[in-house]
């Protein structure tokens, strides 16, 4: 893949967002896909090798659409200025659908990546068994924290739009209170991409998945 060409694409597009220069420039966008697409395909093949539940995820599914849907946005920009997958078991695209953890990346018009592994705004029902499965389990949720590879690589969850209180049905006295207030269960991290071929950003992606998988394992668990 193409790493220079795909950030001038997006950076193109972030000032040219309308259907004209998108049909225009339409060739470009069909060969850089298929190089992402490559790269998803390999990056996939790679996680399998530690996490043999998205061995089969379908690349093609795994792939987000660059077309906005716009139905409820003030923002009627026709088009994403992002390259993005998201590899599940299933090849569902939106972890907030409840389809368990997930792992994503993205490359924006800017030419920074962001990666990440985890739960990001599960459903109710979703989260509250993933509450619940960290008071449950409290035991291998400590093993978790003390896991010096993914809290090393990303620092610890990301406390976005932690609760002040305990959420209904926790007491104050819960096993690990500060985690259950959560209301994502994820790990990210954002970088500028470096000068380098797709092979080395491949490598990079997988051994920062890699070091999140013990987070993923864990969150299967929860039901």
């Amino acid at each position: 893949m193409h790493i220079r060409d795909l950030t001038q694409f997006l950076a193109e597009l972030s000032v040219n967002n309308n259907r004209a220069w998108f049909v225009m420039n339409k060739p470009r966008y069909d060969i850089l896909r298929e190089e992402f697409l490559l790269l998803v395909t390999q990056l996939i093949s790679d996680l399998g090798k530690f996490d043999s539940e998205v061995a089969e995820c379908n690349p093609k599914k795994a792939l987000f659409r660059i077309n906005r849907d716009m139905r409820f946005s003030h923002d009627k920009s026709p088009y994403k200025t992002t390259f993005s997958a998201s590899i599940l078991p299933n090849g569902r695209k939106k972890p907030s659908d409840g389809g368990g953890p997930a792992y994503y990346f993205q490359i924006d018009a800017k030419g920074m990546l962001l990666y990440a592994a985890g739960e990001y705004m599960p459903p109710s029902n979703r989260l509250r068994a993933i509450r619940q499965h960290v008071v449950t389990d409290h035991t291998g949720f400590t093993k978790l924290l003390k896991n010096k590879k993914w809290a090393a690589a990303f620092g610890g969850l990301q406390e976005e739009g932690k609760l002040t209180r305990p959420p209904k049905g926790f007491t104050p006295d819960a096993p690990h209170i500060e985690y259950v207030k959560l209301k994502n269960f994820i790990v990210w991290k954002e970088e500028k991409l470096k000068p380098h071929n797709a092979g080395d950003l491949r490598a990079d992606l997988a051994d920062g998945f890699k070091a999140a998988y013990p987070l993923v394992a864990w969150l299967r668990q929860a039901k």
